[in-house]
């Protein structure tokens, strides 16, 4: 690294070779629009990252250079600095000797003018040094927890007594704090975080002592830290997510459903809430759906072959197309992605569905509404009347959708559904159990396709793995190279970074149709369609590990019940 004194910071930036004269004067163009420092303008327009800017405004500055990710701060370090402050001047609190604090502040030149105003308000000397603005953000998040300034603040406002006497008091006193500025804006932070951190799910679970936030990335819980100090809170925390989804705050004994939609940037999100009373308060659960989601069967991480298959049956003229997994698994995005792809205006497509997860262009959906007795049979049998050329049925869950959905079939719709089985095979057998003759499903099933979501290598940090004790025993040949995530901060340090799915299709043909009607069981119809070629759910994933996609591991994760 090339530093001289007497320059500035983008002239070292061009000396040491990081941006070009041309970027420079993008930078300074963009830097004078909004009046913010050099260097941070500069990481912003992705022409330099931190790690190549602040080195050198280290050097600038004469102020060390740290890496807050790679330390381990003690709590009772992080006390030294209240939240509101942290937050709002966007610093860390990173040793504490003697009467010595040491700081890591972004890279505000102005920073160094309030030193004294910190020294005053702490009572400590302050030893400052650099860190890089994602980095200190990170941190906040990491030690102070999820929107910590405000509730800070909240405390603040009234003592601890005095918030848990209005936790206990009358809804008209949780409402008026539900619409307080700062509840508000701690839903939001929620909300923000939640998003940022590509979360499916938000739980908010109360406890006797606590009041635990949970996020599901990648199909994972992963526990979000917050202040304790939130749980004084978790009655209006819930009540302001009742008031944006139209839900009754008075009432808390009795399980709830509700949506809100809500912007963030240029995203649209649809959040469906689901509440259930717990001994200690309400639990709170809220699904993230994302209304620009691209629907294409090329994003549904299927095979060649796979997809060969899937064109050639959502193409058919007639029959069912059933999905099967467990809840999570993806079968609703991959039904919503056939449709898409059939999807055009010489067909009437109707879907009933509980709930309408996203909304299709060109298709008539219906919501499941169990209050008026509009239940998955009543509405499919008046979906007949509309003259459709495919439907969709959310759930088959008992006998009388079983049988409405067949007889749909047999008359010469095309209908997709999703049945809850642990395999392709299992369909069959639970569709006989439920009362279905076997010669009525022998001739209306076209396709059964079993399906699971894996976590994907994060490509920051995959390697090649060394030595593998699992490689040999799963099957893959000897030679073939394997990988793993090793774990950075861009994927939270699982290894792990997005999901795609494995399937397992079976594709009903005449040998399969007489073993139907003949009763047989799941595991002759599973071998016999593995004879014939079909892949199984753990084959499928090994498949994708042998590509680099994801790890041994993790396909024996999600196929743990898959019979050898």
């Amino acid at each position: 690294m090339l530093f001289k004194e007497n320059l500035r910071l983008g002239e070292l930036l061009i000396v040491n070779n990081i941006i070009s004269d041309k970027q420079l004067e993008q930078a300074l163009s963009q830097h004078q629009k909004v009046g913010e420092f050099l260097g941070r303008t500069v990481v912003k327009m992705g022409i330099a990252s931190e790690e190549e800017v602040l080195p050198l405004l280290s050097k600038k500055l004469k102020i060390p250079y740290v890496r807050i990710n790679k330390l381990h701060i003690p709590p009772e370090v992080i006390k030294k600095v209240p939240a509101k402050f942290a937050c709002h001047y966007e610093l860390i609190p990173i040793k504490l000797e003697g009467k010595v604090l040491t700081v890591a502040l972004t890279d505000h030149p102005s920073h160094l003018e309030f030193i004294d105003d910190l020294t005053l308000l702490l009572g400590y000397k302050i030893n400052p040094m650099l860190a890089g603005e994602l980095d200190v953000m990170k941190g906040l998040k990491k030690y102070y927890g999820i929107g910590a300034e405000t509730i800070e603040e909240m405390m603040k406002q009234t003592s601890q007594t005095e918030t848990i006497k209005m936790v206990k008091s009358s809804v008209d006193n949780i409402e008026e704090l539900a619409v307080d500025a700062s509840i508000i804006k701690f839903v939001n932070q929620i909300f923000l975080e939640a998003y940022r951190d590509r979360a499916t799910d938000i739980h908010i679970e109360p406890y006797e002592d606590e009041l635990r936030i949970r996020y599901r990335i990648d199909g994972i819980l992963h526990d979000t830290k917050v202040p304790a100090s939130v749980k004084h809170f978790r009655e209006a925390l819930v009540s302001r997510i009742k008031i944006m989804s139209s839900l009754n705050i008075a009432e808390r004994r009795m399980p709830q459903d509700g949506r809100i939609k809500v912007k963030i940037g240029n995203t649209e999100l649809d959040l469906r809430i689901s509440i259930l009373p717990t001994p200690f308060g309400e639990s709170v659960n809220i699904r993230l759906l994302s209304s620009d989601i691209f629907l294409g069967l090329e994003t549904l991480g299927l095979s060649s072959r796979h997809l060969q298959i899937l064109e050639s049956v959502i193409h058919r003229p007639h029959g069912i197309i059933l999905l099967t997994g467990p809840t999570g698994s993806g079968k609703t995005t991959t039904l919503y992605a056939c449709l898409s792809e059939i999807n055009d205006s010489s067909k009437k497509i109707v879907t009933i569905e509980d709930p309408i997860e996203y909304q299709l262009r060109g298709v008539s959906q219906i919501q499941v509404l169990p209050k008026i007795d509009l239940t998955f049979a009543r509405g499919l049998r008046s979906m007949l009347r509309h003259d459709p050329d495919i439907m969709m049925v959310g759930e088959i869950r008992d006998f009388e959708t079983a049988e409405t959905t067949i007889r749909t079939a047999l008359t010469g719709h095309l209908v997709f559904s999703t049945l809850h089985t642990n395999d392709a095979a299992g369909a069959i057998t639970r569709l006989l159990n439920m009362g279905i003759e076997a010669y009525l499903l022998a001739s209306s099933i076209e396709c059964v396709i079993a399906q699971r979501l894996i976590r994907v290598i994060c490509e920051d940090c995959k390697e090649v793995v060394k030595n593998s004790t699992v490689q040999e025993s799963s099957g893959i040949p000897k030679g073939t190279k394997i990988f793993i995530g090793k774990g950075c901060e861009k994927c939270r340090f699982t290894g792990f970074k997005g999901r795609t799915a494995i399937h397992e299709m079976l594709v009903i043909n005449d040998e399969i149709r007489e073993l139907i009607v003949k009763q047989t069981s799941a595991n002759i119809i599973r071998n016999k369609a593995i004879s014939q070629g079909m892949k199984t759910l753990r084959q499928d994933g090994l498949d994708k590990v042998c590509k680099g996609i994801t790890t041994i591991e993790e396909v024996l994760r999600v196929t743990q019940q898959e019979e050898k």
